[in-house]
């Protein structure tokens, strides 16, 4: 008699989990998705009331959250941060910027705003997360928060795009590494997600034309569609899944 297979658990109880960019949009949205599943959730954004706001609102829901003020592009703050709140299970890499800028006015500044956040702050929190995940020697999570923008190309995204490109190869190449220790490492790629980021785009007629073009679903993405894919790639359910990306895209990348 052939015995049922037992479906995995998408539940993170009893998982520390670090996000970044967490007082507002997609980093939120993670942190109240991990939290409703179990997880015990740090918090981190520059804003020292906004952080402490959003983890209240999640404590006042019964879940385990707390808020700190980190500015993940201070390396040595960052470095002392995580080793004071650590060890994690769990990291959602999520805090990130864009500058939307047509390709040849790009300035030194343009570039180094979002590629010193995207791709250099991103690398050394993920670094910092996945040494305390080694000493502990638990294994985990790490999640980046990419784009479609790492897999295919965009208006005035020049910067952008090559700043998500490179995490989808840094995700690819560290996954190998980290994966003797048991420490999973993938990208979720949303398509345009309502944001505060975002509302330049929205307010654009033009911007807002292309997107209902390119997204086969025909809608924009909500807070609410990323939430799923954060506990998922969080949760043993997804045991087996490492160095890939999970595009949130509406079909975006389809073609």
């Amino acid at each position: 008699m052939t015995n049922l297979p037992k479906p995995p658990s998408f539940r993170v109880d009893g998982k520390r989990a670090l996000v970044t960019g967490a007082s507002r949009g997609i980093g939120l949205g993670g942190a109240v998705a991990l939290a409703e599943a179990g997880a015990e959730v740090v918090m981190a954004a520059r804003n020292e009331e906004e952080i402490g706001h959003a983890a209240e609102m999640l404590r006042a829901q019964g879940w385990k959250a707390k808020g700190i003020s980190l500015d993940v592009g201070d390396h040595d703050q960052m470095v002392s941060t995580v080793r004071q709140y650590g060890p994690f299970d769990v990291l959602f890499n999520n805090a990130g910027t864009n500058d939307p800028t047509p390709y040849i006015e790009v300035t030194e500044e343009n570039f180094d705003k979002i590629t010193d956040l995207n791709l250099k702050a991103a690398f050394f929190v993920a670094q910092e997360v996945a040494k305390g995940m080694i000493k502990a020697g638990k294994g985990g999570s790490i999640i980046h928060t990419s784009s479609q923008m790492g897999h295919v190309g965009g208006i005035d995204r020049s910067v952008y795009c090559g700043s998500k490109f490179g995490i989808e190869g840094v995700t690819k190449a560290s996954s190998i590494e980290l994966a003797q220790h048991q420490i999973r490492v993938n990208t979720i790629c949303p398509t345009f997600i309502r944001t505060p980021m975002t509302q330049s785009t929205f307010d654009n007629p033009e911007r807002v034309a292309w997107l209902e073009e390119k997204i086969k679903l025909g809608r924009v993405g909500e807070i609410e569609d990323i939430m799923g894919a954060v506990v998922f790639l969080a949760s043993e359910a997804s045991s087996l899944v490492t160095g890939t990306s999970l595009l949130i895209d509406g079909g975006w990348t389809a073609d």
